[in-house]
């Protein structure tokens, strides 16, 4: 099932809503509607409450993307490729080919999230400003007189939700920004995976505590209180396979016994291959030229009844994604599961020399840990 759609790219990065987003967006506007000044419009008519707290929720989100964005342009601006921005339930996320090992570039990169968002809340308190009324308090107009015209309000509203999402971005958990605030400071005086380690336990450790703390006040705080842990779980293991695989080159953990199939074979004899080798994926090979690959997943889509006549030519895939003996393992990890791939085709040139499948590398993380 597709969970996210892509909207578009900006500076040639996917932004894409996952259908979390999409459940979430109605119950925001609807909050906005219901809620009183300064924090809602329940005091205008209907319909136009409703239009107003729609361009609210929208504007959160808007918000939300150009944080994302503030991280992207850094780590673009130091090499680093970004693969998406998708918009979530609880926010936004990134995904970037690598987190920076510098510990001054990461930390550039995740104080720029929240740089973005202070920078947005102040423009906006200064657009409200050139409507302050003559005589009254900076204080007495943001803070303790209701804003009542809806425009104004809105302006504000979302100013004073920048400066929370910056705040809370801050807070030193993963996968929050703070939590690589954190980690890119441990990094700069402990090894990177102890620095990685004690993040990822102070996050757990606050988790923990938002957990109990919404057992009593409010559900949303367990719900993020989850979001936080696993983040910061996964955030620790994968710093720890990446490094476990540093030096470890393709040549060393993968098959080099390549057993290959032809084009024309139909999916019923390529069935009875799979049996007799035990191997879920083949690489397609015609008179010595690579032409594709055909997996056990390929097979599936083929009816029992149809295997006889359908060709593996027919459910192959073209678009043939390999590395060279001499590259790194690491580098097989991501591009499985970048392409949400099992094995990756290994050459020596143009030759193919061997494959490397999911299991390879999970064994040698297995046996190096």
């Amino acid at each position: 099932m597709k969970t996210s759609f892509q909207l578009g790219k900006i500076m040639g990065i996917p932004i894409k809503l996952h259908i979390t987003f999409l459940l979430i967006l109605p119950f925001f506007a609807w909050s906005f509607a219901a809620t009183p000044s300064p924090f809602g419009f329940s005091d205008q008519e209907v319909p136009f409450r409703y239009v107003l707290s729609l361009a609210a929720a929208i504007s959160l989100f808007v918000c939300v993307l150009l944080h994302e964005l503030g991280h992207s342009y850094i780590a673009k601006k130091h090499g680093t490729n970004i693969q998406s921005i998708t918009l979530f339930l609880f926010g936004g996320v990134s995904s970037l080919e690598e987190i920076p090992r510098d510990p001054k570039t990461e930390l550039k990169m995740a104080l720029a999230g929240p740089g973005v968002s202070f920078s947005i809340a102040l423009i906006l308190i200064i657009i409200d400003l050139f409507f302050k009324p003559p005589g009254e308090s900076f204080v007495d107009y943001f803070f303790l007189n209701p804003i009542n015209d809806p425009y104004l309000r809105l302006v504000w509203m979302i100013s004073i939700i920048n400066i929370m999402l910056g705040i809370f971005n801050l807070i030193p958990a993963f996968p929050m920004d703070g939590g690589r605030v954190l980690r890119a400071w441990l990094a700069q005086r402990m090894s990177y995976i102890k620095a990685t380690r004690e993040a990822a336990g102070i996050g757990k450790m606050f988790a923990i505590f938002m957990g109990i703390f919404g057992l009593f006040y409010n559900f949303w705080f367990i719900l993020i209180a989850f979001f936080i842990y696993i983040g910061a779980s996964e955030e620790e293991k994968s710093t720890e396979i990446n490094l476990i695989l540093e030096g470890v080159k393709i040549k060393e953990i993968m098959s080099k016994e390549v057993q290959t199939v032809t084009s024309g074979m139909s999916i019923e004899e390529l069935v009875e291959y799979i049996f007799r080798f035990k191997h879920m994926g083949y690489p397609v090979v015609d008179d010595g030229q690579l032409k594709g690959i055909v997996t056990f997943t390929d097979i599936q889509k083929v009816p029992r009844e149809e295997r006889k006549a359908v060709k593996v030519s027919q459910v192959m895939t073209k678009n043939i994604i390999s590395l060279q003996e001499d590259d790194d393992a690491v580098n097989a990890l991501k591009l499985m599961s970048l392409n949400n791939i099992g094995r990756i085709i290994v050459k020596k040139g143009e030759k193919i020399s061997g494959i490397v499948s999911r299991t390879d590398l999970m064994r040698v993380i297995q046996l190096l840990e």
